[in-house]
């Protein structure tokens, strides 16, 4: 996806910034967004896809944001995801940047099979939510987070740094809500504790309007982050 062209064929999962954190871009146009996946995708049957679970877990609300920056949110010294893990599901994918377009929309990983990072947003083991975004499926199968909604509460999810260092996360609940029904206040945390939130397509697939009725959202808390491994010269 480029620029504020929307793609003929897409995968939508409805991501809606948080009104506090809008970009520059997001500022002139609306204030939320939705994710877009680029490309044709003749999809799976619903009977090939796992099923989606209503809610697992529970989800704490969260704290106010901010008030509103055009600025990305502080890193705190943490350096940017390159990968993601999780055995539980077999997930291990590399991770693409994703930023925030002209036309308002969230972009997406190119490719189904990688998962991608809004990199504008906070950063895994910083302060507040890390997101990550992938696709469900695609023309040709299953797709990265084809498996999301097979994750339980304690299953852990690792993200490797660019310096070498991990950041674990031990999933809290799962949650399915309509496109335009996300609470941002809980998707979207900018500030307080380190935590996660992997989002992909859920519900039903209207071909007529080409997209998905539903997100899944995991959300995930904090583990550890062991340090960079030093080398010696």
């Amino acid at each position: 996806m480029t620029g504020s062209t929307r793609p003929a064929g897409i995968v939508s999962a409805a991501v809606r910034t948080r009104r506090r954190v809008l970009t520059a871009a997001v500022l002139a146009t609306t204030l939320g967004t939705t994710l877009f996946i680029a490309g044709a995708l003749a999809l799976l049957p619903a009977s090939h896809r796992p099923p989606i679970p209503a809610g697992i877990g529970t989800v704490e609300p969260s704290a106010p944001g901010p008030p509103a920056s055009t600025a990305p949110i502080p890193s705190g010294g943490v350096a940017p995801p390159v990968r993601i893990s999780a055995a539980g599901i077999g997930l291990r994918s590399s991770l693409t940047n994703l930023h925030v377009q002209p036309d308002g929309h969230l972009g997406t990983p190119s490719n189904p099979g990688k998962a991608g990072w809004w990199s504008e947003g906070p950063i895994p083991g910083g302060p507040g939510a890390a997101v990550i975004v992938g696709h469900v499926d695609s023309r040709t199968g299953p797709a990265v987070f084809h498996n999301l909604s097979s994750l339980r509460p304690g299953d852990k999810i690792t993200l490797h740094r660019r310096d070498g260092s991990t950041a674990t996360f031990a999933v809290r609940a799962l949650r399915q809500y309509a496109k335009d029904k996300i609470p941002d206040d809980q998707v979207y945390v900018l500030d307080g504790p380190p935590a996660l939130r992997l989002i992909t397509c859920g519900g039903t697939y209207d071909r007529g309007r080409q997209e998905y009725s539903d997100n899944l959202v995991v959300y995930a808390d904090f583990v550890q982050s062991p340090a960079a491994p030093q080398h010696r010269s």
